[in-house]
């Protein structure tokens, strides 16, 4: 659909990793003409392939997030003349911008659908960045429209499996968060084992989040919400905010969204969960 490097591909990670379980199914629905205008021009600047090769430099991935020069560009553009000092030895100058940007939280969001929520609240937190990975096209497409017509330049795309970014290619205790609103279900018992928050999922994701990361998890299928409760809360790595141990009032932070609509609308009860790793 798109050239190499010009937009989201098909199977980034490739034959690279082995073929297992997938909690998701790639949907290819139809891309409008002005998701793929977006695709094409804010791919290469703010959307990323999960192709599980190489580790990402956050900083570098949000270099211009907080409104800063990429350190590269500052360093090569024309500086005025200053008088000069003696150097110190054992000194180095800083890079204010590079500075900044490691202070922020980083926050990773698995499944974003169209992106309405994941804008709204990267409007509402301008000093958190948010690494938003989906493998739908019109979504990511979408996604990046909504954050140009915004001005919101503390988001990133990334297009492929998650499991993949959170094993290879991101450091430890690199996020100050991890959501996951709304995953597929999988209601069928024979299906149960492709739904994402597992014991191996959480064991997968405590190794990029830090101490004291808040995980916050939301959906509108009873049994798979009290799964989740279960699996989170007999994991070591995990501790509830909730004092009596149970579900959490929803967050002012996440936005009601068209899917959360539809399913109150058939009398399903949304369900949230905050953890915090420990």
């Amino acid at each position: 659909m798109f050239p190499d490097g010009t937009g989201p591909s098909a199977d980034p990670a490739g034959s690279h990793h082995e073929r297992r379980i997938r909690s998701f199914q790639p949907r290819r629905s139809r891309v409008t003409a002005g998701q793929r205008a977006a695709l094409r021009r804010l791919w290469p600047k703010w959307g990323f392939d999960i192709d599980g090769r190489h580790r990402i430099d956050l900083a570098e991935l949000f270099s211009d997030a907080d409104g800063s020069e990429p350190p590269e560009r500052a360093e090569t553009r024309e500086r005025p003349e200053t008088p000069e000092t003696p150097d110190t030895p054992g000194t180095s100058v800083e890079r204010p911008g590079r500075q900044r940007r490691e202070e922020r939280p980083v926050v990773l969001e698995i499944g974003f659908g169209m992106g309405e929520a994941t804008a709204e609240m990267a409007a509402a937190e301008p000093d958190t960045d948010l690494l938003a990975v989906d493998v739908h096209t019109p979504g990511q497409g979408n996604l990046l429209r909504l954050a140009e017509e915004r001005g919101l330049t503390n988001i990133r795309v990334g297009n492929g499996d998650a499991i993949i970014l959170l094993r290879e290619m991101l450091a430890p205790e690199c996020l100050s968060g991890l959501r996951v609103y709304f995953p597929d279900p999988w209601p069928k018992k024979r299906h149960h084992k492709r739904r994402l928050i597992q014991h191996e999922f959480l064991d997968l994701a405590a190794g990029p989040l830090r101490s004291g990361a808040l995980v916050h998890c939301a959906t509108d299928w009873e049994p798979y919400a009290e799964q989740m409760l279960d699996v989170f809360s007999g994991h070591p790595s995990y501790e509830n905010t909730q004092l009596d141990g149970g579900f959490a009032p929803r967050p002012a932070i996440r936005p009601r969204t068209r899917f959360e609509g539809q399913g109150l609308e058939k009398g399903h009860k949304v369900r949230d969960l905050l953890f915090r790793r420990v």
